[in-house]
């Protein structure tokens, strides 16, 4: 119902509009019925658009019609529509221009559609850039006078862009782009060297001039050709290269900022969405930026110079060309945000499918063993099917912001090319002139057409780059790296009432835990599933912060220490053990790159796995495959043994690290082992038969200390250890 109170008023405006014209047309074409003395023109301009300003700002009064007619923005309107030309006619009469034709046709159908056509722009340019230009200009002014101590707060609160993130990257390169800014000027200015030449050669024919004119005017436009197109290739190079070097750093940057996220980020976030940001993301962004940034660039100081030397042709012209462009610009702004969002859905539904294929390739053999080849293969499907989907709306935006920026650009070459027409029959401007303003205007109205394609390439960027720069912003949840580095540390840990739960709702994983592990001493915890065991792990290695209670390490809480010395002074074996596909000589050396090949040989002898190593087809050298896939089970976890040997630990945590041995090798780890002097020895294990070499033994049972002791006291004390025992003697 509001659009159509809208049409009636509109179409009732138009109308009273009509009417005023007329009538005011009657008026000054006879004046001598109702004024003594003839109006000058210039005066009847003014009474006439005053008069029509009047009646139509009275009309929204005495008709009602929407809340918006009343407002400020029909006011706006109606003093543009009546007072725009009057304005125009008086400065450039004060000029000493000509404007008789604009002082007695002004009410006619001509220059009321006129009117109306620079109404229209007029509204789009204040809407869509005036406004918010004033608006960030006051928020800026406001901000600047805000008291100091709200300063800082608002500052951190602000959200800066994703475009002037990306810029930031490139502000340590400022002087390179500076340099390719330079080389676009100057390419820009020398291609401005053919449409004004060829107009000037366009008058030489005409007139008959000179033959030195014409032989000079080729040769400039060659030599400013080629120059133009030398400088092109130096600007296209050097911005290449600094982008790319900009993309090198910021996946770089990426993937360090998402290595420092803590453990609990990492389990709920899939490996295949972070692995498709780190790489189709930033791939995505760079790709838009190196290539459409590149062009937007280019084309940006062609629009500059193109309109600059359209000036200088015609002004009249320049002022119609610059009427049409706001109708051109609308277009991919009104599209650019649609453009932006379903770029962001895109990469989110491509990060699903990734994850699908990682998971499914990570766990090939558990796939295979439930010959559930097409249910994956169904799994991955519907995430294709999405982007396709998605794929079809981003096509469908493309095609209609192209066909709508043909269009509008047609139209205007179109009309620049009759009013061209009209100012040369009128002797305004000269056919040479016409013809370099119309080659001017035909490349200004195809750098704009590639500018607007150009700029929703660039907003895609920033679409993409809007969850790198989440992943940059997102703070780890950890507590602040401690200070402590010892030389001479013992590795006495201490666990004083420790309770601890992943997240809430999941219920308590440990509940007031004590234990202790002295340094060369054994300690081994037992348990059934879920009695927390490895949750004590994962606190000893810091991935996480228990709720409550504390964990000391030679007296001082952990927390305390440098995250780093910590890695280098706590070992952690664990049953699922993880290899990289490289060689193995780099698996044991892991971490460790100025281990010494003397310390690898006795780190892997102490695990019991260097005569199997050098059994290998090429020795150390030998590659252990995706995951490890290469070697047996066995090997795989005594490398992993050696890898954490090879560290020299001051605490040695070992979770069911000796599950895939066999009774012999397992039997030659733990005699090494034994032999360590100065290093704490955690040992979680399945099989009561390698706990009863602890010192000391600790049982947990839903989540708490049910007992602790030596393995006899501990048959006599624990009910729970007893029947472990039991069971694995029966089995």
């Amino acid at each position: 119902m509001s659009i159509v109170n809208a049409l009636l008023f509109v179409s009732l405006f138009v109308s009273v509009d009509v009417c005023a014209l007329g009538f005011l047309r009657f008026l000054q074409l006879s004046p001598q019925i109702f004024f003594r003395f003839p109006c000058p023109p210039l005066v009847a301009l003014w009474t006439g658009e005053l008069t029509r300003a009047f009646l139509l700002l009275l009309l929204p009064l005495v008709a009602g019609g929407p809340s918006w007619a009343r407002g400020f923005g029909i006011v706006q309107s109606v003093l543009v529509l009546t007072l725009h030309l009057p304005v125009y006619v008086t400065l450039v009469h004060a000029l000493g221009g000509a404007v008789d034709e604009e002082m007695w046709s002004w009410h006619s159908w001509e220059r009321m559609f006129q009117g109306y056509l620079v109404t229209l722009v007029s509204w789009i340019y204040w809407t869509h850039y005036v406004q918010s230009l004033l608006l960030s200009l006051t928020r800026s002014v406001s901000f600047l006078w805000r008291p100091k101590s709200r300063l800082c707060q608002e500052t951190k609160k602000e959200s800066v862009s994703s475009l002037r993130r990306l810029l930031g990257f490139m502000q340590p390169h400022i002087v390179c782009f500076a340099g390719v800014l330079l080389l676009v000027a100057l390419s820009s200015f020398c291609e401005m060297a053919v449409p004004k030449y060829t107009g000037q050669v366009t008058d030489w024919i005409h007139n008959q001039g000179a033959p030195d004119a014409f032989t000079e005017a080729i040769t400039i436009i060659a030599v400013m050709t080629v120059a133009g197109a030398v400088l092109e290739f130096i600007g296209d190079l050097m911005y290449n290269i600094t982008m790319s070097n900009i993309h090198t750093a910021v996946q770089a940057d990426v993937f360090q900022a998402v290595l420092k996220q803590e453990i609990a980020f990492f389990d709920t976030t899939p490996a295949g969405e972070l692995v498709s940001r780190i790489t189709t993301d930033t791939n995505t962004m760079s790709e838009a930026l190196s290539q459409k940034l590149s062009l937007l660039m280019w084309y940006t100081g062609r629009v500059i110079f193109l309109f600059a030397f359209m000036l200088m042709q015609s002004f009249k012209m320049s002022l119609v060309t610059l009427m049409g462009l706001p109708i051109i610009w609308v277009v991919p702004k009104f599209t650019a945000h649609f453009n932006q969002t379903i770029s962001v859905k895109v990469q989110e539904s491509l990060a699903k499918a990734n994850q699908v294929a990682t998971e499914t390739f990570s766990c090939i053999k558990t796939v295979k063993s439930f010959a559930n080849e097409e249910g994956e293969t169904e799994r991955y499907r519907r995430c294709t099917e999405e982007t396709y989907a998605l794929n079809k709306l981003e096509a469908v935006a493309y095609a209609s912001t192209t066909s709508a920026n043909s269009m509008t650009t047609l139209a205007m070459k179109v009309f620049i090319l009759y009013y061209g027409g009209v100012l040369v029959t009128r002797g305004l401007v000269s056919s040479g002139e016409l013809v370099s303003f119309v080659l001017y205007e035909l490349q200004f109205a195809s750098v704009v057409d590639a500018l607007m394609h150009c700029y929703p390439s660039v907003k895609k960027a920033v679409g993409s780059s809007e969850k790198i720069f989440e992943y940059l912003d997102r703070k780890p949840q950890v507590p602040p790296d401690g200070t402590l580095a010892p030389d001479d540390l013992k590795g006495h840990v201490q666990f004083k009432n420790v309770t601890f739960a992943y997240s809430k709702g999941n219920g308590i994983a440990l509940k007031d835990v004590s234990l202790e592990m002295k340094p060369g001493k054994i300690t081994a915890l037992v348990g059934l599933n879920r009695a927390g065991k490895s949750s004590c792990v994962k606190l000893l290695e810091r991935f996480y912060q228990p709720q409550s209670g504390v964990i000391l390490l030679d007296g001082k809480p952990l927390d305390t220490y440098k995250d780093a010395y910590l890695r280098q002074k706590i070992s952690v074996v664990s049953q699922e053990v993880a290899l990289f596909a490289r060689s193995v000589r780099e698996n044991i050396k892991y971490g460790c790159p100025d281990a010494t090949d003397e310390d690898m040989y006795e780190a892997a002898k102490m695990a019991s796995v260097h005569e199997d190593i050098t059994k290998l087809s090429k020795g150390y050298d030998t590659d252990a495959g995706e995951k490890g896939g290469q070697i047996s089970g066995g090997q795989k976890q005594r490398i992993a043994i050696a890898r954490a040997l090879i560290r020299r630990p001051t605490v040695l945590v070992l979770d069911n690290a000796t599950s895939d041995l066999d009774t012999k090798n397992e039997h030659q780890v733990y005699e090494a082992l034994l032999k360590l002097k100065n290093c704490s020895v955690l040992l979680i294990s399945t099989k009561m038969s390698v706990v009863e070499m602890a010192d000391h033994t600790v049982v947990l049972h839903d989540g708490a200390v049910e007992a602790e002791g030596s393995h006899a006291q501990l048959l006599k004390t624990s009910q729970l250890y007893a029947q472990l025992v039991k069971k694995e003697k029966e089995e």
